[in-house]
């Protein structure tokens, strides 16, 4: 069975919470250990820590403030962010960046948390988990001041078009796809643009409990996506890709480990 690794769940504050254990357990039956629990905002964050510390060998975590949060990003807001930063669970700043569809933050704000953190995570030496929605030009004037120093950049959940695609690629960032892709209504576009994506840059996601793979058959009782279901869509990202799944599923699990510095034991290198 190949092994994958679930770069974006959200499990704190989340539907999948009540039922943590079980949710862990299906994932590893379907070889997707560990899971990379989402930090998206400082008490978030807080909590993915404390969830890894019950699951050390199962769970790891990211620690940030979503751009939905950014109207709470403070003062004091870099210090705990680094702090928290520095427990021996969190892989990567994040998730942060800018979303312009919703705007739960003012824009100024969003700009402010994003610019703020990539700075610490270039203080660090650390990668950074983004997001970006309907938000394209802002975050590219945004990351292109910090890109170079940057250990790693990933943006997860990509459903962009080809020409941010392409922006993307040349600034050199690793792209997390979803179950969007497998979305006949939303994610057709996607779905042509994802064989472009270079070999080493690609990783794969549920970001659920959202974006259960609408494809899916038979279709899962429950709306609630979940990391077991993390193989299908790497399988049809396989098939767009015109790839054999196995060696498909072995080429993002290497991409994931090397980027957030993984052995493939899941023990932090």
């Amino acid at each position: 069975m190949p092994s994958h690794i679930d770069i974006a769940v959200n499990l704190v504050g989340s539907a999948l919470e009540k039922d943590l254990n079980n949710v862990i357990q299906r994932a590893a039956t379907q070889g997707v250990s560990p899971l990379i629990v989402i930090g998206s905002s400082l008490q978030e964050s807080r909590q993915a820590i404390a969830c890894c510390q019950q699951y050390p060998h199962q769970l790891i975590s990211t620690a940030g403030v979503h751009p939905h949060h950014a109207s709470e990003w403070h003062d004091n807001s870099t210090h705990e962010l680094t702090l928290l930063a520095q427990q021996p669970q969190v892989v990567a700043i994040g998730e942060c960046g800018l979303d312009y569809n919703r705007d739960f933050s003012p824009r100024p704000m969003q700009r402010r948390a994003f610019a703020n953190q990539l700075a610490l995570a270039v203080e660090l030496q650390m990668p950074v988990l983004m997001h970006e929605r309907d938000a394209h030009e802002d975050f590219v004037d945004i990351l292109k001041e910090y890109r170079p120093q940057l250990s790693g950049a990933l943006l997860h959940c990509f459903t962009g078009n080809r020409a941010s695609l392409e922006r993307y690629i040349e600034m050199d960032l690793h792209l997390g796809i979803t179950g969007w892709v497998c979305d006949e209504r939303r994610g057709s576009e996607l779905a042509q643009l994802v064989k472009d994506i270079p070999a080493n840059r690609i990783m794969v996601e549920t970001d659920s409990p959202y974006l259960l793979p609408r494809s899916m058959r038979p279709k899962p009782k429950s709306s609630k996506n979940e990391p077991q279901y993390l193989p299908y869509i790497s399988q049809y990202i396989a098939s767009l890709r015109g790839q054999n799944a196995a060696e498909f599923a072995a080429q993002v699990y290497t991409n994931t480990c090397k980027f957030f510095s993984l052995k493939e034991n899941y023990e932090p290198i």
